[in-house]
């Protein structure tokens, strides 16, 4: 397991509403993923924490996934103003629980992961709409400019396509002669 400590310099906090407007859930971001507890897991796919752990360790057992991969003892401040080390687990983690629990909030996570992943498998690309239009930025980074810069290497590579096609329909004009 790694070892960190979280604190609001290295890791800023989104939250989590579900469609209903009942899950709150705290969702750490650091090392370019998501993390959460047990605990949070739990609100976010609606079961208690024991579910979760059991789910965990089936994913473990099996070779799924890496504990020490996954998982991580970061120190937080809580609401009471003290400092605790407790066991983080990450967005491969997170996702592995999501499709292994049975409830309604879990069911309606498969249906927008099903959904994002098929729009993905047919059109190539998945965008998030809303946080390119607010510029939100997620880990540090503003993904716009990184979308912006692939499109223009696709159309750059698209420019070389035509340009391939015109020089084979003048090389086979030369044919005729």
């Amino acid at each position: 397991m790694n070892k960190n400590n979280l604190t609001d310099k290295q890791s800023n906090f989104l939250l989590y509403t579900g469609s209903d407007g009942k899950v709150n859930v705290e969702v750490f971001l650091k090392d370019q993923t998501v993390w959460l507890t047990q605990k949070a897991m739990g609100e976010l796919f609606g079961v208690q924490r024991p579910a979760v752990t059991k789910h965990l360790k089936n994913i473990f057992d099996s070779g799924e996934l890496v504990e020490n991969s996954v998982s991580s003892i970061l120190e937080h401040t809580a609401n009471d103003g003290k400092k605790y080390k407790t066991q983080f687990y990450n967005l491969d983690a997170i996702i592995s629980v999501g499709y292994r629990v049975n409830s309604y909030q879990a069911t309606q996570f498969r249906v927008w992961a099903t959904k994002t992943l098929k729009e993905f498998i047919i059109k190539g690309f998945v965008l998030d709409d809303e946080r390119l239009k607010q510029g939100n930025r997620v880990f540090g980074k503003d993904y716009f400019d990184e979308l912006l810069e692939r499109i223009r290497e696709i159309r750059a590579s698209e420019r070389r396509f035509y340009q391939k096609i015109t020089d084979i329909y003048a090389l086979s004009a030369d044919y005729d002669k």
